[in-house]
């Protein structure tokens, strides 16, 4: 077995923490008023539920009603998803992939079956997003051609069994189509699962598109030979094929990790064989270029000229991340319109920074176990020291075992480290890609965060079992560590 595979025998021991919760003494009386008058809203709590509780404070109904004369800043907050659908007009620097992506599909139109594809390249650079434009494009145009064209998507970075993402794609067929599921979720075999999923597609359908988001995360049981995602393109790939399905179908696999199609089967790489489309990092003139196209979600003269320059610097320091750049956008906006500001300033986007950095590394931190934290604080403490930002698996583990050993916590084998930190990679905090050396130095991973690691270092001290670590020895074994990489 590869170093990086775990065979999933390993649990985790949840920590409990509880958290405690301030609540107001709701009984106090105001000063000003009277406890003997009456109250025309009695309040079981023993006060007035008037709307002027005390004399001179805003009432919640004024606060809100104030944004109805405050001057908003954004006009069209859906333009600050990264998820929406933008049109076309509004892509920038994929070029070259759009037209690719296009062009392969496009055969739909004369009802006949398009290739599949295989989109990779690392978050946020354009794969979800082009595809989704060119499909809504091929499905506008497939209606006025009679012809019954759908695109079945899922995302599976939470789909953890092939029947859980036999199921979806059926619940999403049947969702496209206006049709009901006829089979349950759980208690029948996968096999009825993709019967039902057939059924579906051959009666509503001429031609579908599935679109496989984060295909890679979807690993399945450790027991079987090939991961559920080998598993899953081969049966779709073959459908066609074998008569099952009477469509045209075409599947479209997106991967942040470039490396997916080497853990492919054989039998699947045979019948998928996919058309490669390439995606790289945004740089910072892609990144200002898509935010200008977006610039009119805001009020005109409202956005500073420092404000977009400054999003897409950020946002190209996490490896050229639309997203973040289309969320700092968003974030700061929103902290000038609470702040009542006329317009959206450096200020804006430098705290839009640090809060979303900031909220994502405590979303993660707060919901994971002790053990993610360790392997999690042990790879970051060598990203921090590395020139690239990046930290193989096989130095993080050796961290890792020095802050079990300096906490007394449980240690696990690597395999069970480099499982956990794959399973932070849905929170989209890191990413990975498989690596080697050459045949004598062996099969790792190298991890790339999201986010600044010493953000992530700093949330994670706030726990009181990392707080009593000394930051000083661990950057010494981290160097000493690095030193040892060959």
């Amino acid at each position: 077995m590869d170093t990086y595979e775990s065979d999933g025998s390993s649990t985790d021991q949840e920590s409990s923490e509880t958290e405690t919760s301030t609540h107001a003494d709701l009984s106090t009386e105001p000063p000003d008023t009277d406890p003997n008058a009456a109250s025309t809203d009695s309040s079981p709590f023993g006060e007035s539920l008037n709307t002027k509780q005390v004399s001179g404070s805003q009432s919640i109904e004024d606060m809100l009603l104030e944004f109805d004369v405050q001057d908003a800043l954004i006009r069209d907050r859906s333009l600050l998803d990264p998820n929406y659908v933008v049109d076309e007009d509004r892509i920038v620097g994929r070029d070259e992939q759009l037209q690719k992506v296009t062009k392969m599909l496009r055969v739909a139109l004369g009802d006949n079956r398009p290739p599949n594809l295989f989109l990779y390249g690392p978050s946020g650079t354009g794969k979800s997003l082009i595809t989704k434009a060119v499909c809504k494009n091929i499905s506008r145009l497939c209606s006025s051609r009679d012809i019954e064209f759908g695109t079945i998507e899922v995302n599976c970075q939470d789909l953890d069994t092939l029947g859980v993402a036999v199921y979806e794609l059926a619940q999403q067929a049947a969702t496209e189509a206006g049709v009901d599921v006829e089979v349950p979720k759980h208690g029948v075999a996968t096999k009825e699962k993709w019967d039902e999923l057939y059924r579906i597609v051959n009666e509503n359908f001429d031609s579908v598109v599935f679109v496989l988001d984060e295909l890679d995360m979807l690993v399945g049981r450790r027991d079987k030979q090939d991961p559920a995602f080998s598993r899953l393109l081969y049966q779709l790939s073959r459908a066609g094929a074998d008569d099952d399905i009477t469509a045209h179908i075409s599947v479209v696999a997106i991967s942040n990790d470039t490396k997916m199609m080497e853990s492919v089967g054989s039998r699947a790489l045979s019948s998928f064989t996919p058309e490669d489309v390439h995606f790289d990092d945004y740089d910072a003139n892609q990144l200002q270029a898509i935010l200008r196209r977006r610039q009119d979600a805001f009020h005109d003269g409202v956005v500073g000229e420092e404000v977009i320059p400054l999003a897409a610097a950020f946002a190209a320091q996490t490896h050229g991340d639309a997203r973040k750049g289309i969320d700092l956008m968003r974030v700061a906006g929103e902290l000038a319109e609470r702040e009542g500001d006329e317009r959206v300033r450096e200020q804006h986007v430098r705290e839009a920074q640090d809060k979303v950095e900031k909220n994502r590394v405590l979303e993660v931190v707060r919901g994971i176990t002790t053990q993610k934290k360790l392997c999690l604080y042990a790879t970051a403490a060598v990203a921090v020291e590395t020139n690239d930002g990046t930290a193989r698996s096989t130095t993080g583990y050796r961290v890792y075992q020095y802050l079990t050993d300096s906490i007394e916590a449980d240690q696990y084998q690597q395999e069970s480290y480099v499982n956990k930190m794959k399973e932070l990679t849905t929170y989209s905090l890191v990413d990975f890609e498989r690596r080697s050396h050459g045949p004598s130095s062996g099969m790792f991973l190298e991890f790339k965060f999201g986010e600044r690691p010493e953000t992530i270092l700093e949330t994670l001290r706030e726990d009181s079992r990392l707080e009593r670590v000394s930051e000083s020895e661990v950057t010494s074994v981290v160097r000493a560590q690095t030193r040892n990489e060959t």
